[in-house]
């Protein structure tokens, strides 16, 4: 008997526990970008429901877009328990976005794990990558990563440290 293994396509979603899901969505939009995805905006309304939110418009459906959505569910969030969910979430962007993002940290106000201001010099060199790391409002640890790699380092000459 042949068991052939499913094929995953992508990671589809994940789930956040947030105080407040149209704060959190605001502020995902306003950091990342991220918006609400109005055909399922209606999840929302149901006791327990998520509000959906997405860099795509919620194309997910389509592999190659290579993106996903954030589910944004009402409760109390990881906070600091590390055994708790997920350890970080990692968003995937161009070099350009990047750097974009890096000039945006002092309007953003961003903190990491250790309660430190999010500044470009904390940006993680890894030989084929770049990567910052920070939270959200409810101590979420999130990565933005790049794996333009040389376009990146060059773009980061006189923003960085490295």
């Amino acid at each position: 008997m042949n068991n052939p293994q499913v094929r995953i396509s992508q990671i589809d979603h994940v789930e956040f526990f947030v105080p407040d899901r149209r704060a959190a969505a605001a502020w995902y939009e306003r950091v990342l970008g991220l918006k609400i995805l109005p055909g399922y905006e209606h999840w929302s309304d149901a006791q327990g429901g998520p509000l959906m939110i997405s860099p795509d418009g919620g194309n997910t459906a389509c592999p190659a877009l290579d993106a996903g959505k954030l589910a944004l569910f009402q409760g109390t969030p990881q906070g600091e328990r590390e055994t708790a969910g997920f350890h970080r979430v990692a968003f995937r962007v161009g070099a350009e976005g990047f750097v974009h993002f890096l000039q945006r940290l002092p309007e953003l106000g961003l903190t990491d794990h250790n309660g430190r201001d999010v500044t470009a010099d904390l940006v993680a060199d890894h030989s084929s990558a770049f990567s910052l790391y920070f939270n959200d409002p409810y101590s979420h640890h999130l990565e933005l990563t790049t794996y333009e790699y040389e376009e990146t380092k060059v773009a980061l000459v006189g923003i960085t440290s490295l």
